[in-house]
């Protein structure tokens, strides 16, 4: 099944710019998902398992990394990749 995901993260410290590029990054080098970034969220594309199970290590490795942060999260089963045209 196909799925897509929007994600946001705010590290809760000074040096939050940091920890989103090193996270973004790190979700880059998955080859079977597809991300797409822009001034105000992440999404993430692909087979829903890929998926779910490159956030899932990505967020855990992001915790145990940073003292706080928060995600949010809206998943869609469906692949939204496709941007339409009017």
């Amino acid at each position: 099944m196909k799925s897509s995901v929007e994600i946001s993260m705010y590290p809760l410290d000074k040096s939050y710019e940091t920890s989103i590029i090193h996270f973004i990054k790190q979700l880059r080098t998955y080859p079977f998902i597809t991300v797409e970034t822009n001034g105000m969220s992440t999404q993430i594309f692909g087979e829903y398992d890929n998926v779910m199970h490159t956030i899932n290590t990505e967020m855990k490795n992001s915790f145990l990394t940073n003292e706080k942060v928060v995600f949010t999260l809206k998943v869609v089963n469906s692949d939204l990749e496709e941007k339409p045209s009017f």
